[in-house]
């Protein structure tokens, strides 16, 4: 029994030795970590940051109607482009009752003041040929009886007005015709022939019947982060891009940033604050840009042209002094920490202010591990 149990501790110890002795061999034939190295390259860095919007006509016109009425006539679509005085539409007007009835009556009041004045005149005109009155007096006289005549006969014009919409002594110049108050593009016509549209008055915004604008002076009219905010000003260029046109960039220009928040998106918590922002669009070319379409703008914060770059994944940090360093290839797979200082970032690449030359190959972190049955 004890040459038994001899024999089973020797042969534990054999295996054991054996393993040991494998793991060893294994262990010293492993292919060492072996790292890559990147060069730093010249380039661009411009640290933007992004808003997002759409682009609109600077200025954009709802053309409304002087009375109410009835489309009688269009002359125009959406798309059509059109001179200050084109005409755009024709009414015809639906009087209402009670303006009828009151100028009606203002010409019965006019007619009765005209008699009045007339016999007036008349008596004092026979005064002052028979010397009873003086020439001042006949004068007022007349002028009292011209000016009924003139109120008579404005009455009467006001009627015809309320009527029709026109009067004789307007000549070609009429209520019921809509035309264009600028040069531009007819971008919506939001009635039909036969609606009923209103005029534009105190208690009534009234009926658009058309609206226009100078589709080549678009904007960009977007929305920015409140922790982007603080980083613009007016002047800064714009780098716009719109989904809907591929492979074209429009440059522009910031002039306006919202001095109040947006709360229009608000949930309710304060999550969301973002403020509105414009930029007046300046190489639109022959390229039409359609109203409302989405659009991204590129805000150039800063830019550094043909400078040393470097991506950021291989710059370390002093853990102790926050200075930023990269490693240096000095041999095989041999590397020495190199102190650098840094400038732009566009959150990919880094400007290398001093510390590298293109030259120097710069270790990238993560290494390249060789198996043994590689």
């Amino acid at each position: 029994m004890k040459r038994t149990g001899t024999v089973i501790i020797l042969l534990f110890i054999l295996i054991l030795f054996v393993g040991s002795m494998y793991y060893l061999y294994q262990k010293n034939h492993k292919d060492p970590t072996v790292y890559k190295t990147e060069n730093p390259t010249r380039g661009d860095i411009i640290e933007q940051t992004v808003a997002t919007g759409n682009i609109k006509p600077r200025e954009e016109i709802l053309i409304k109607p002087n009375i109410n009425g009835i489309i009688d006539t269009i002359f125009v679509e959406a798309g059509d482009i059109v001179q200050t005085g084109d005409l755009l539409a024709k009414l015809r007007v639906v009087p209402q009752v009670e303006n009828l009835a009151s100028s009606k009556n203002a010409i019965t009041d006019a007619k009765i003041a005209l008699d009045n004045q007339e016999k007036v005149y008349h008596r004092q005109k026979a005064l002052f040929e028979k010397g009873v009155i003086s020439a001042n007096d006949f004068d007022d006289a007349q002028m009292r009886y011209d000016q009924a005549k003139q109120n008579y006969a404005s009455a009467q014009e006001t009627y015809e007005i309320i009527k029709t919409g026109s009067a004789k002594s307007l000549g070609s110049t009429t209520n019921t015709n809509i035309r264009a108050t600028i040069s531009g593009m007819v971008l919506d016509v939001p009635i039909e022939i036969g609606n009923q549209v209103m005029e534009a008055s105190n208690f009534n915004e009234g009926t658009t019947i058309a609206s226009l604008a100078n589709v080549n002076n678009m904007i960009f009219l977007g929305k920015i982060d409140e922790s982007e905010v603080g980083k613009i000003q007016a002047g800064l260029p714009l780098k716009i891009t719109v989904g809907a046109i591929e492979n074209k960039t429009f440059d522009a220009s910031l002039y306006y940033i919202a001095p109040k928040a947006d709360d229009s998106e608000d949930t309710g918590d304060g999550s969301v604050v973002q403020f509105e922002i414009k930029g007046r669009l300046q190489n639109q070319d022959s390229t039409f840009i359609r109203s409302g379409l989405s659009a991204n703008a590129a805000i150039i914060l800063d830019q550094a042209k043909d400078v040393l770059t470097l991506k950021e994944s291989l710059i370390q940090f002093d853990p102790q002094t926050n200075t930023p360093f990269v490693e240096v290839k000095t041999g095989p797979q041999e590397f020495e920490r190199r102190d650098i200082k840094l400038g732009l970032s566009d959150g990919i690449r880094v400007e290398i202010k001093e510390g590298l030359s293109e030259e120097d190959a710069v270790k990238v972190w993560n290494p390249i591990v060789r198996t043994f049955n590689n």
